[in-house]
């Protein structure tokens, strides 16, 4: 290209600032600068990043090719909606939008101006998921634990849009075919939408995937584990590591015969380790989106892939919404 291409952050809130440090720190592209509706977040973070401040987002757009949409979900149609119209290319944290209509308006507005839209499914780049990728070979059963503990943030939505959109994203990829149906439960503790939620999804397959996400546990976990006909695959999302398990050469056979007692798993059992490479998922999900602006890629996680995620997340709220109805409706009548 006879320019680097020029990039701005909207919304440097506790992920916008991330957003806007690394952006910052990337040579091979221009940081344009940021904006926020709060005038001392906007100064503060302008100064500590030594970046250019707009109070007008509309102006950031206008110099800029693409932009980093980083406000509350809520927000994401109206502020996405205006960078299109600037002419920005942009990468929308997620969730696409609180719903279908407006992730729509979204897809429409940018097909109109003929624009990116990239989702920020940051999981998708996880060092370890990516180190497993080439292991994961039609998985017939997906076990999800996303576990966090309480905190006053995300807690005006269910844990569903909160946490799990993560893992149903990454399903949604992982997993061959359609979703033919699901079942779902949630529990509200602390908030008045559900804190804990386990969604299982049944694939047109026959494959299955069992997915629980929590905001009120003691300790934090974000685990995955596939199981397929080539072996079994363990990845732990947060501490970067994994295994992958598998048959030896030859064991499948051995296993019709009378294995003695002093046989060991591991002379039939083949361990891989896994690792990841240390590289921050937030990092490499601008250099993705910086390599579809300049056209030396494919949209990572495109918009659809956003919606498609959104689609189910709200599907499985409903579900979860009318479990809580009924049960309240079945204690009134005791």
């Amino acid at each position: 290209m006879s320019r680097r291409t020029r990039l701005g952050v909207v919304g440097v809130g506790a992920l916008g600032y991330h957003h806007a440090r690394i952006l910052s720190q990337t040579p091979s592209i221009e940081m344009v600068g940021v904006h926020d509706s709060r005038p001392e977040r906007l100064a503060e973070v302008g100064a500590q990043l030594g970046v250019g401040t707009f109070a007008d987002m509309r102006e950031l757009a206008g110099r800029c090719d693409a932009v980093v949409v980083a406000v509350p979900t809520t927000a994401h149609e109206h502020v996405a909606a205006a960078m299109l119209e600037q002419g920005a290319h942009v990468l929308i944290e997620k969730s696409i939008a609180p719903d279908l209509a407006s992730a729509d308006r979204i897809l429409e507005a940018a097909r109109k101006a003929d624009r990116i839209v990239q989702i920020g499914h940051v999981e998708r780049f996880n060092p370890i998921l990516r180190a497993a990728e080439k292991y994961i070979e039609d998985p017939l059963f997906i076990d999800s634990n996303r576990l966090a503990p309480f905190g006053l943030r995300g807690t005006d939505v269910a844990v569903v849009l909160d946490l799990m959109i993560h893992d149903l994203d990454l399903v949604l990829s992982l997993m061959p075919g359609e979703v033919t149906g699901f079942s779902a439960v949630g529990v509200p503790v602390l908030a008045d939408s559900p804190d804990i939620a386990n969604a299982r999804i049944e694939f047109g397959n026959g494959a299955v995937a069992d997915l629980t996400s929590s905001r009120v546990s003691m300790k934090k976990m974000r685990e995955m584990r596939f199981f397929q006909r080539s072996g079994y695959i363990r990845l732990d999302l947060a501490g970067g590591s994994g295994e992958f398990l598998r048959l030896r050469d030859g064991a499948r056979a051995k296993l019709g015969e009378k294995v003695g007692d002093a046989t060991s798993l591991l002379e039939i059992i083949e361990r891989i380790p896994l690792e990841g490479d240390g590289a921050e998922p937030l990092r490499s999900e601008l250099e993705s989106f910086i390599a579809a602006l300049e056209r030396r890629a494919p949209i990572a996680v495109s918009g659809e892939d956003g919606r498609r995620a959104l689609a189910l997340g709200l599907q499985i709220v409903q579900k979860i919404e009318h479990q809580i109805e009924q049960n309240v409706a079945h204690s009134a009548a005791d």
